[in-house]
């Protein structure tokens, strides 16, 4: 009896211990910002700058798990032989008056990890050329959709948060593209604070002589979307 408990809570310890790996538990408080990275994941982008205007400098962290489980391997496919699918984890934290950062936001939805299954030839959207800023009290995350095979296009992706009524909001999006072979450009602006939104196209990279064309929209009120929740299909309606 006492052998078959035993058992029951090794499988029980194990099947947590696996759920934590993925999906971890951060610090509600630390002495310094890396703290709260959990054991088994790492830091790969760290900002700094007061986002809560109390004249404190504040944290915003990426984390990324390690666990070789997530390692797929794709030899003798497009892409490279082996895909890091491990999930990342961004967390923001206010600074204390007594030097302590006590954690305010966390998603683990929206910073995508290394590579995709369903789209091996997509390099590290954050990793390669994306990085994470923080600019005159505004939290921008930056991301770049590169091919090495099977599309042409580059994609970059600008989000937009502030500090407001007790939580971050999206205020801004901007998503940019531009084709390696013909140079043609696009542009899309989002700004939900004054509900105005605008697609430029024609322009291209490669011709001075380009005319490009903007078409401006205005959008209808709505909820804005929110840190902690928004995920990389919350936006889906403006990129097409």
């Amino acid at each position: 009896m006492k052998a078959f408990v035993s058992i029951i809570s090794l499988i029980i310890i194990t099947q947590f211990s696996f759920a934590q790996s993925d999906n971890p538990l951060i610090k509600k408080t630390a002495s310094k910002a890396t703290d709260f990275v959990p054991k088994g994941w790492k830091l790969i982008a760290e900002a700094k700058g007061d986002l809560n205007k109390d004249g404190l400098e504040d944290v915003a962290l990426v984390i990324e798990n390690t666990n070789p489980k997530n390692i797929i391997n794709n030899s003798g496919k497009l892409g490279d032989p082996e895909l890091n699918t491990n999930p990342r984890c961004l967390l923001v934290a206010f600074k204390k008056p007594n030097g302590w950062y006590e954690l305010f936001a966390k998603n683990t939805t929206f910073i995508p990890p290394p590579n995709a299954e369903d789209a091996p030839c997509l390099l590290d959207p954050f990793g390669e050329n994306g990085y994470m800023e923080i600019v005159k009290g505004l939290l921008k995350i930056h991301f770049q959709n590169f091919y090495s095979c099977g599309a042409w296009e580059i994609y970059n992706f600008e989000y937009i948060f502030r500090y407001q009524h007790q939580k971050f909001e999206l205020i801004g999006y901007n998503k940019s593209s531009m084709h390696r072979s013909s140079g043609e450009q696009t542009n899309t602006t989002v700004n939900f604070s004054t509900l105005k939104m605008n697609y430029t196209s024609g322009s291209n990279a490669f011709k001075d002589s380009a005319r490009p064309k903007t078409i401006w929209k205005n959008l209808k009120p709505k909820r804005l979307f929110e840190l902690s929740t928004i995920h990389q299909d919350s936006l889906k309606m403006f990129n097409d």
